[in-house]
């Protein structure tokens, strides 16, 4: 988890959320990213689906079976179905999000029957710096009367 807060820290540099994400195989980060929405003016590429794609074309292939996901906030509607399809083993997440998150909160999205893979779950873990920057990071956005 910490290349995963790594990652967040530096697309927090580039003006982005603060959000990483890590995948490794057999112990060996096979690919790493944080958020690049506004840098690439695309809503698709949040941290879980660069670190997936880049992963798929480091390993050639479209499925990431034994892989293990390390993202610093609970994962979207669009990452989690991301997730899925690209048979992650397991996920591991910081910080909850009550707001826009799909795995524990909202829609639970693995959790669905016509979810065709789901991952092995682990949340909270690094919950206490993953959600300690996000809230850094929105505070000095909202400023300090919010």
């Amino acid at each position: 988890m910490d290349r995963a807060v790594a990652q967040a820290r530096l697309a927090e540099e580039r003006g982005e959320v603060p959000i990483g994400a890590v995948i490794i195989r057999r112990g060996e980060v096979i690919s790493e990213a944080g958020n690049r929405t506004r840098e690439l003016n695309d809503p698709t590429a949040h941290a879980e689906v660069l670190a997936i794609r880049d992963a798929c074309g480091a390993l050639g292939q479209e499925r990431l079976e034994g892989c293990d996901l390390y993202v610093t906030l609970e994962p979207c509607a669009m990452c989690a179905a991301a997730i899925s399809f690209a048979r992650i083993r397991r996920l591991y997440f910081g910080a909850e999000d009550p707001k826009g998150g799909a795995v524990t909160s909202g829609v639970r999205f693995f959790a669905n029957p016509t979810c065709h893979h789901s991952p092995e779950i682990y949340p909270a873990i690094g919950e206490a710096e993953s959600a300690a920057m996000l809230r850094a990071f929105f505070q000095t956005k909202r400023g300090p009367e919010d």
